[in-house]
């Protein structure tokens, strides 16, 4: 027996270390996966600083916008990567700046630009998050495969609920020309929220995911639209902004371009603002504005009393960001695209509590404002070091984490905003301005006494030193543009028969002309006289390129007979038009 013992033992003792070492590691990974925060990551479109805790318009009704700051920490120096949607979001979900992207512009296709690329909820689904979202978080596309669930339903790919606009358009902004966006119109309906639906229902959707308490991390992503034009949105949104109490924007200056170079002077005064003061109608658009902020902000306070009140208050980590700002007027400008502070300057907010973020155990404090430049490219990699997920090791971005501890902390960092060119861009740091252009124009402004740019100090000696520190900090490569395929170019309307003249009004862009039938045809363009002035034949199953100009008309037209096919009508951008068979 004390021979047999030892062995016995062994026997009876192994499997016990076994078991006990199980025991051991099983509540480690599953408490190590209830650990992980989740994730309320939440988007305004066209949102500049006209909110209440930013201080960008004294008119503003932004309370919820005002609480979330409050309640965590505001970057009141964040910029957006892009000066457009569609580079801004794709490098805000990607990780990738669009001078490493190549994607620089609306017009580009994501997916076709990065076929491969990992957006932040695939992601987090990599790494045992189930990741959900509502509205509009890509340009105009939800990308199904990146998603668990998604409202409306990811498989049509289009982001938007039903969203009710007037019977009747253009309801204040009377059309200027082709070249005018359609939707840039502005007011109020006499709808409830539920009846306007649109941000309504996206955020109502996302309440009633914050209600449940989630067996998984969850990533849940929140696009409100609003302020996108256009500015509809129910009419108690309007009340608290009487016309006449309208003030124009704080930075708007008459004779501001007088020291632009050639560039700025280009990119400054476009056709909309113009065109909205000789309609009179300056005024009713920053009304139009400011109720479309106001209704975005009403729905952000829905969705944050559904995560206050319900079960996961604890537990999730609220980032909201807009993906650029607007111009109102100033350099006498409406709309984005410029590379000046009124577009690339955005809302940043990050919130949570304690023993949440495994990144950042004492969690967020409270009414911390942050004023070092940062970009919205920080946030992927910020993102997975507080959640404690693994680094995606492409990103361009940094981790704001320092700054989320210390909003005094040390940040040697720029922050970057491109154009629509490699090579064009904004360059923030805590206190100047740098604006570079792809032919070499310059702009300089030191922010600190000059916050709406309306010095340029690019040509001073006294500042030539600074100018070369900045330029010293600018990226040494830019990828190329990459042109969108025939197949990502929107379609122009095929219609019957000959067109009316043209009117041709605006700048020029490429036209595809694609002849689906099996015989030779011929281009031709319908002169303002009603002439048509022949521009070549196109093949049966090829294509033409042909310079264009909005409110052009091209005519297509059997070769042997000379009739007419039909007719296509340019809109206010590149476009192709398939020539049916």
């Amino acid at each position: 027996n004390r021979l047999l013992l030892p062995q016995v033992f062994c026997i009876v003792i192994r499997p016990m270390r076994l078991l006990l070492a199980l025991i051991l590691l099983l509540p480690s990974a599953v408490f190590g996966e209830k650990q992980k925060p989740n994730i309320l990551f939440i988007a305004m479109d066209d949102l500049n600083d006209w909110i209440g805790c930013m201080g960008g318009n004294s008119q503003t009704i932004t309370p919820n916008l005002d609480r979330l700051a409050k309640s965590g920490v505001l970057f009141t120096n964040a910029h957006c990567p892009g000066a457009a949607c569609n580079p801004s979001r794709t490098a805000i979900m990607t990780g990738l700046s669009p001078h490493t992207s190549g994607l620089y512009e609306n017009g580009q296709n994501m997916r076709e630009t990065l076929p491969n690329a990992k957006i932040l909820p695939q992601h987090f689904r990599d790494h045992g998050y189930r990741s959900i979202g509502s509205g509009k978080m890509l340009h105009y596309f939800i990308d199904a495969r990146s998603w668990d669930e998604y409202y409306p339903e990811k498989e049509k790919e289009n982001p938007f609920p039903f969203t009710l606009y007037p019977k009747t358009r253009p309801l204040s902004l009377p059309r200027g020309g082709p070249w005018q966006y359609v939707e840039t119109d502005w007011g109020p309906l006499d709808a409830t929220d539920e009846e306007f639906g649109g941000d309504w229902s996206v955020a109502t959707w996302v309440s009633e995911q914050l209600s449940v308490k989630q067996d998984k991390p969850l990533f849940l992503a929140c696009g409100f639209y609003r302020p996108h034009e256009p500015w509809f949105v129910p009419k108690k949104y309007f009340e608290p902004f009487p016309l006449k109490d309208i003030k124009l924007p704080p930075g708007y200056k008459e004779n501001d371009l007088d020291d632009l170079p050639p560039s700025g002077k280009r990119i400054g005064p476009n056709r909309y603002f113009a065109h909205i003061q000789n309609e009179g109608q300056w005024k009713k658009g920053i009304q139009g504005y400011l109720a479309s902020i106001h209704f975005a902000d009403t729905m952000l306070g829905k969705v944050l009393d559904a995560l206050e009140k319900g079960p996961n208050a604890d537990n999730t980590i609220v980032v909201l960001w807009s993906d650029h700002g607007w111009h109102l007027g100033s350099k006498q400008h409406w709309q984005k695209f410029t590379a000046w502070r009124a577009v690339t300057r955005v809302p940043l907010m990050v919130r949570f509590p304690k023993n949440c973020a495994p990144g950042l155990p004492e969690g967020t404090p409270a009414g911390s404002v942050c004023n070092q430049p940062v970009n919205l490219l920080d946030l992927f990699p910020t993102l997975t070091k507080l959640a404690g997920v693994p680094h995606k090791k492409d990103n361009d971005g940094r981790n704001l984490i320092p700054l989320l501890k210390n909003a005094a902390a040390p940040w040697p960092h720029t922050s970057l905003t491109h154009l629509n060119k490699p090579g064009s861009y904004g360059m923030s740091t805590k206190d100047w301005r740098y604006l570079h252009y792809s032919n070499g124009d310059e702009e300089l402004y030191n922010i600190k006494s000059d916050p709406f740019e309306w010095t340029n100090l690019a040509t001073s000696q006294k500042h030539a030193k600074k100018l070369g520190e900045l330029r010293a900090l600018a990226p040494q490569k830019f990828a190329p543009f990459k042109e969108p395929s025939l197949k990502a170019l929107p379609s122009l309307k095929w219609r019957r028969g000959s067109g009316p003249t043209s009117k041709p009004d605006g700048g020029s862009f490429p036209v595809i002309f694609v002849n689906r039938r099996e015989q030779t045809v011929e281009l031709f363009w319908k002169t303002p006289k009603g002439e048509r002035q022949s521009y070549g034949i196109i093949k049966p199953g090829k294509s033409k390129s042909q310079q264009s100009r909005p409110g052009a008309v091209w005519e297509i037209a059997e070769i042997e007979s000379g009739k007419t096919l039909g007719h296509c009508i340019v809109g206010d951008r590149k476009a192709k038009l398939i020539i049916p068979r």
